[in-house]
């Protein structure tokens, strides 16, 4: 009798490009729940943005040989290829920041939401403060990045001007200004 109660559902044909698409994406969702994978993609982050600024810096340089060998003594070749290097590190640092910064952003978002929701906040409430949360805090970060990418820039702007100067120096040039 328990088998004439059943009703039988009638079964939705499967289509292969669903089964296709909910296959890659498990197996996408899957292989990026593994720490290993973040690594492995945070490593060749790294690896590419310490690639280009190697290039950059290489290309920087042989320009900056080329317009001092051109030019007369004077100290602007090594002004703009300084800027021009401090710009490049100031922004590769903001890049490399911002690639550790998001995952802690994320984690601590999370935190409060959940800490929230735990203190019984209404879900209308939790959707005000949760949009209120992103905007502090994604402001909080570009401001910290922006600051941090500025000293980083500076820094290497400075150091990159007088390595140069000195370094055209020791060539037995005189550099004026």
């Amino acid at each position: 009798m328990a088998a004439a109660n059943t009703i039988e559902q009638p079964s939705s044909p499967r289509i292969p490009n669903q089964e296709k698409n909910s296959n890659s994406s498990m197996l996408l969702l899957k292989l990026m729940s593994k720490r290993r994978t973040w690594v492995c993609l945070f490593v060749s982050v790294y690896t590419i943005l310490l690639s280009l600024s190697w290039n950059l810096l290489k290309s920087v340089l042989s320009w900056y040989e080329l317009e001092s060998s051109n030019s007369s003594s004077s100290g602007w070749p090594a002004l703009y290829a300084s800027v021009l290097l401090g710009v490049s590190f100031g922004v590769l640092s903001m890049v490399a920041a911002l690639a550790v910064a998001v995952p802690a952003t994320l984690v601590t978002w999370i935190t409060v939401l959940v800490l929230l929701t735990f203190c019984g906040k209404p879900r209308k409430t939790l959707v005000l403060e949760g949009k209120k949360l992103t905007a502090e805090i994604t402001g909080s970060v570009v401001k910290v990045l922006i600051k941090e990418g500025n000293i980083v820039a500076a820094v290497c702007a400075v150091l990159g001007y007088f390595a140069l100067v000195g370094r055209h120096n020791e060539g037995g040039e005189v550099v004026d200004l």
